[in-house]
């Protein structure tokens, strides 16, 4: 499933997007072993379309009707997933899983639309989703130098702090935002500024919002996340993951020209196939220093945290079984594939020796264009300041206080330590503050005291027992604590932080805070001005290196110009691949699944949860059986990418995108297409689902333009 993933809350003061600019000059395929162009990938934007090397690569002219076209069909469904216009009446497509919470909203009472999935009839039956929005987008003007020169100016202006340019350049994008809402074309739309190349180019989007959107079909829970967590980055697959909503204009469905045309007669071994959409987050521009950072402490104490919180809740929804926590608990096991997958890329000497060849090749580009000296020197910059980052690490990550991962008292702690320096150093700050000083609410004693305990647990193997605040954690009145349960159950039995008259007496007593012997304030006493001396260390040197990333990009840019794709920012891309299989677990994985297999994984599985399927679905017709269901490709994704329409070469869907496989989770920070694959949902599967099983022919008609009766026979 291809959601954005989690970045928890317990070190994101910490989590740091470090970028610098990697590369080669012309994108051309290149061996497994070494590093070439395509590892940046291929995530193209609509500003510069790659028209070039389409036509090299695949024989294949695209021109500009092509690409804006395509672009206008394209959607951002709210502000998460992928999404497109499939019906010149407004109708749109994306997953089951982007769907999911828009789509039960909508429920009625005794309603359970995970169950029963949805299918409006009629059109008077179309639901609307309050708050639900789609984004178009329909102009781009690029502001690249109007940026870059209100950075400039600033640095020369003030001492060329860091922080004087990032402000510069904040400013000047609330200045272009503000001065095209009022120009001919631009009003009324909804205003983005974009960032390509880490500031080697800016632009200016410019997006038509849709507000009523309905739900016009959602199939079942079990059908559109079929195979549940453990499916999840897998292949062969067989999840039914699509839903279709309407956008309507003035009360009624939106007439539009911009739309692709559904093509249900199958994708074709080699054909190549093009997917739409708006990828999250890449890093593929980090520089080995960074990535190294990321493999040996990041990374590993991101999935410590996960595994964690997961555990906790998983203990506790054991007997509460309340759905928002297993939708919760799925969150934390989707980022952990994720993570897992990212951290096996980041073990991988090969890949890293990829990146190695990217980078020496871009310091003797550079080097070759005469760029100057002190841009060169960019690399050696980033790496002190990533050296500097490793010594602040320990304690910015494990003394980091937060409710959701540390517990709310913990939490709570930290903030009286903060209102207690304001009491000393500027009271007059500290009296507008002391509003803010209110009993922690607890409400689930269970989870709190399992937070606090993984908390303990990951200060003690980062930090070490011999670190004070380790030691102040596990000595109790009797010794020492033989865990980090037992240390955490003593702390919130013998705290008084959740009693408001004791709150009341630490606010408003002179030194109450400070001489307090409550054990949670002893050990935020302890851990918590270390943590914030180093997140603000952190806070300088991340300013220091969001520069230093904007001149790599700057430099990228003058080395290869649009060559090479900038990271995903969320933003509409084109990218391209072709329908291939790949060797896997010693066979070879068929480039589609069909409904046979669905029904196999169920049987085999003894119709257990999560292979379970619907009483509608238990007898199926024998011509469904033979249907297709998913298919794979080598296209470039990313979470974001949730929803997006895969199509041909006549901008025709015949798929949409939902998943990636195991080995595609690296592609946070290099793409190798040897395995990568991206997993879609068959056009023809989708229609056969609707046809066979939902008797949705109003649907099916409206897609394919036959009427759903004389296509049964």
């Amino acid at each position: 499933m291809l959601t954005q993933h989690l970045r928890p809350a317990a070190i994101s003061g910490f989590l740091i997007v470090f970028l610098s600019g990697l590369g080669l000059a012309q994108p051309t395929p290149t061996d497994s072993t070494k590093g070439g162009p395509l590892d940046l990938g291929k995530m193209w934007t609509f500003d510069d379309p790659p028209k070039e090397y389409f036509r090299k690569t695949y024989n294949f002219t695209a021109d500009e009707k092509w690409f804006d076209e395509s672009r206008l069909a394209s959607l951002r469904f709210a502000d998460y997933c992928s999404a497109s216009f499939v019906s010149a009446n407004g109708l749109v497509m994306t997953n089951h899983h982007c769907a999911r919470e828009s789509g039960t909203g909508v429920a009625r009472k005794g309603e359970d639309l995970n169950a029963t999935g949805f299918y409006a009839k009629t059109p008077t039956e179309e639901r609307k989703v309050d708050g639900l929005f789609v984004d178009q987008l329909v102009k781009i003007e690029d502001i690249t130098k109007r940026i870059q020169e209100a950075m400039s100016s600033a640095g020369a202006s003030q001492g060329q702090t860091d922080a004087s340019q990032l402000q510069a350049r904040e400013q000047a994008f609330e200045a272009v935002k503000q001065e095209y809402s009022t120009k001919d074309g631009w009003k009324g739309l909804e205003l983005q500024t974009i960032t390509f190349y880490n500031g080697g180019r800016y632009a200016l989007y410019g997006f038509k919002r849709y507000t009523d959107v309905r739900l016009v079909f959602m199939p079942e829970l079990q059908l559109g996340f079929f195979g549940g967590d453990p499916d999840n980055f897998t292949y062969p697959r067989y999840a039914l993951d699509c839903s279709f909503f309407r956008v309507y204009d003035n009360g009624k469905p939106l007439q539009t020209t911009h739309f692709f045309k559904f093509n249900t007669n199958g994708v074709r071994d080699g054909e190549p196939i093009f997917v739409i959409g708006n990828p999250g987050n890449t890093e593929r521009l980090k520089t080995v220093a960074e990535l190294e950072f990321d493999r040996d402490l990041q990374t590993p104490a991101t999935i410590q945290l996960l595994r964690n919180r997961s555990s906790a809740l998983q203990v506790y929804n054991a007997t509460a079984k309340n759905d928002s926590i297993l939708n919760e608990i799925f969150s934390y096991e989707n980022s952990l594939k994720a993570y897992g997958g990212q951290l096996a890329g980041l073990r991988d000497a090969g890949l890293l020796g990829r990146k190695a060849v990217f980078e020496r090749q871009f310091k003797a580009d550079a080097k070759a264009k005469n760029l100057p000296a002190e841009q060169l020197k960019t690399w050696d910059d980033m790496a002190a300041s990533m050296a500097q980052l490793r010594t602040l690490f320990n304690d910015a990550t494990y003394l980091a206080p937060n409710e959701r991962t540390s517990g709310a008292l913990l939490a709570f702690a930290g903030v009286l330590i903060q209102f207690n320096d304001l009491l000393t150093s500027r009271p007059q700050d500290a009296e507008r503050a002391r509003s803010l000083v209110e009993t922690p609410t607890v409400s689930n004693k269970q989870l709190e005291e399992a937070y606090l305990a993984a908390h303990l647990a990951e200060a003690q193997t980062g930090l070490g027992n011999d670190d004070p605040y380790v030691k102040a954690a596990f000595t109790g009145p009797n010794g020492q604590f033989k865990s980090p349960k037992e240390a955490a159950a003593y702390l919130i039995s013998h705290t008084k932080l959740n009693d408001p008259a004791f709150i009341k007496e630490l606010a408003t007593r002179p030194g109450a805070i400070g001489s307090s012997t409550d054990p949670m304030l002893v050990l935020a006493r302890i851990g918590f001005p270390r943590y914030l001396k180093a997140a603000r260390q952190a806070r300088d040197i991340s300013q220091q290196q969001e520069v230093l990333r904007s001149q790599l990009g700057r430099m990228l840019y003058a080395v290869y110009g649009t060559a090479v794709p900038p990271d995903a920012t969320f933003s509409l891309r084109i990218n391209d691949g072709i329908v291939k299989g790949y060797a896997y677990n010693g066979t070879q994985a068929p480039i589609l699944t069909t409904f046979a297999g669905l029904y196999d994984r169920n049987y085999s599985f003894g119709d257990k949860a999560p292979w379970s399927l619907p009483a509608r679905w238990k007898n199926p017709p024998a011509e469904l059986l033979k249907q297709p269901m998913c298919f794979i490709s080598t296209n470039d994704i990313i979470g974001g990418n949730s929803g997006s329409p895969m199509i041909n070469k006549n901008r025709e869907a015949v798929g949409l995108v939902f998943d990636g496989n195991m080995e595609s989770l690296p592609g946070e920070f290099i793409f190798v297409p040897d395995l990568n694959r991206s997993v879609s949902v068959h056009a023809g599967g989708i229609i056969a689902a609707m046809r066979y099983i939902y008797k949705a022919d109003r649907l099916v008609t409206e897609l394919t333009g036959t009427a759903a009766s004389k296509a049964k026979k």
